[in-house]
């Protein structure tokens, strides 16, 4: 059955596409050479500075063009060989050596060599302020680096960085080309202006509303342990930015497109009963949660944080809005992430313990059944975050949750003109939503060290708006996941972490948010990578 698709300039962009395999059809097993692939993203991509590949849409984008030291194998975690042919450390994790794949090149031209690698990783390492391009939150104590030779490039570290190797494989470490890292953070917004080594090159944008990459013929040097080598199976890929959930779901089963990012959870059904793949790659990091901003005084008890803890129904939440694809959480980070401790004794849905922790902190009901103290109500504001899977529905649930013990929550909308700098003021937003995908201990740094994410926004951290929180316990802990070299500690350390988080209620966990997407029958050979972007090298379109 055709699908009517809104006449808007996504739905004319996909009626205009012709989807094409190869003349030549070949054993069902056997990749099909040809055919541009029409992927649909729900939200443009903002920046492709790589340290700025975190938001999904950006990461899509890069996983395409640009080529890491290393792969970390999704299936195993384990770290393995990619432009990096090898690699050795110090006992202590504080010099780390690579030797590269000969013959590798940039989409310029320019060699991908040791002298190149350096200074993507002086740049991420040490950020550059007068381009304005900051440092990459996955990697720790970086020092320097030094070329031994053409194709041996070695690294220093301040302190321990067992994190490093497992960063090298990160989106945030794609490789770029020189003439690329001499631009400016803002220019790095034109997907034109990215040139790596990777199996796809951008051959056109669109601004906000289409990028269309092209396979690279010359490229040769996928991962190691790959069973793809050589050029990309695909002729190119069209990403065209579809925010409509319907016109996604509804192209893709009208066979207008062959891949679509961001499947809500009440489509899953009908595009499996179609016999449609969904995918639903784990993100492996912290949880899709709640934090709290404890500058605010309305949040600054840790009786009321514990309440609200204990005031939300994370099980109705998963069971109302959501599939078995999204876990109910019961740590701060996914059952998968590294480190992970079950803390769910901690997580309980307690109506009347909340309550109580209210009545003891001095918040009593008024007529209108909220609470007030000193003549102050308890009433809490948060934006939607346009990223996270439903999470307009999300919060309102929340709030109902929270207006029976006599809080109110008021739920602001995800593109607000205003979202952005009242999210750096802890009296504009006492909470924020918060998720990050990595598979490695220091997840959970990222996420909360005042000088990465400051997902509680601490004095000294992103906002010169907090006047006093900082928690010093905190973020020791933080460091100390990031240098131990000892695995068992780390993971260990890891966990106190976790326990502290939900100890101070800082943080709320609701569920463990997958990257879900679905594909056409026809598409075959769709990858992710350790954090559910995909992979759309060994992609291949099937003759239909």
């Amino acid at each position: 059955m055709k699908i009517a698709l809104p006449r808007s300039p996504v739905s004319l962009a996909l009626a205009a596409v012709i989807l094409t395999g190869s003349a030549a059809a070949c054993a069902a097993d056997a990749p099909v050479t040809g055919g541009t692939l029409i992927y649909l993203e729900q939200q443009a991509h903002t920046n492709l500075y790589p340290p700025a590949g975190g938001f999904y849409p950006n990461g899509g984008i890069l996983n395409q063009i640009t080529d890491k030291l290393t792969w970390q194998n999704p299936e195993t975690l384990k770290v393995e060989p990619w432009i990096a042919e090898s690699w050795s450390t110090n006992a202590d994790k504080t010099e780390y050596t690579f030797k590269l794949r000969p013959g590798v090149t940039f989409s310029d031209g320019t060699p991908l060599d040791a002298n190149a690698v350096a200074k993507n990783f002086d740049t991420y390492g040490l950020g550059n302020k007068a381009q304005r391009l900051p440092v990459s939150e996955v990697i720790n104590n970086y020092q320097r680096s030094e070329v031994i030779d053409p194709l041996t490039v070695k690294f220093y570290f301040s302190k321990p960085s067992p994190g490093f190797l497992q960063g090298t494989a990160t989106i945030g470490s794609g490789l770029v080309s020189l003439s690329t890292l001499a631009r400016n953070f803002d220019q790095l917004g034109d997907a034109r202006h990215i040139i790596g080594s990777g199996p796809f090159v951008v051959s056109n944008e669109k601004l906000g509303r289409e990028v269309d990459l092209v396979r690279r013929k010359e490229y040769q040097w996928g991962p190691k342990n790959s069973r793809q080598q050589g050029p990309a199976n695909l002729d190119g890929i069209k990403i065209l930015v579809t925010p409509e959930d319907s016109v996604r779901i509804g192209a893709l089963l009208a066979g207008q497109a062959d891949f679509i990012r961001q499947v809500q959870a009440y489509d899953e059904k009908q595009a499996q009963e179609r016999h449609f793949p969904v995918y639903a790659a784990p993100t492996r990091g912290v949880n899709d949660s709640l934090s709290f901003r404890p500058d605010n005084p309305l949040v600054s008890d840790i009786r009321v944080r514990q309440a609200l803890l204990h005031a939300t129904n994370t099980k109705q939440v998963v069971e109302t809005l959501f599939s078995p694809n999204y876990p109910q959480a019961t740590s701060v980070v996914a059952a998968t992430a590294a480190g992970y401790v079950n803390l769910a004794d901690q997580l309980t849905f307690d109506q009347a313990r909340a309550k109580k922790l209210l009545d003891e902190a001095g918040w009593v009901p008024d007529a209108s059944g909220i609470r007030q103290k000193e003549g102050q109500r308890l009433s809490l504001a948060v934006y939607e975050s346009l990223p996270q899977p439903q999470n307009k529905e999300v919060l309102q649930l929340v709030a109902q949750q929270w207006r029976q013990v006599g809080v109110e929550l008021k739920v602001k909308a995800g593109d607000a003109g205003s979202k952005t700098l009242d999210n750096l003021d802890p009296l504009q937003t006492p909470l924020n939503v918060t998720e990050v995908g990595r598979a490695d201990p220091d997840v959970i740094k990222s996420s909360f060290y005042p000088a990465n994410r400051d997902a509680l926004l601490q004095k000294g951290g992103l906002s010169d708006k907090v006047k006093s929180f900082r928690d010093d316990k905190l973020n020791q802990l933080l460091v100390n996941i990031s240098a131990e070299i000892d695995p068992a500690k780390r993971l260990n350390l890891t966990g106190d972490v976790q326990r502290y988080l939900l100890e101070q209620a800082y943080v709320i966990p609701i569920f463990e948010e997958p990257q879900v997407f679905a594909g056409a029958p026809w598409l075959k050979g769709v990858k992710f990578e350790a954090v559910g972007r995909p992979s759309l090298y060994g992609a291949w379109l099937e003759k239909h």
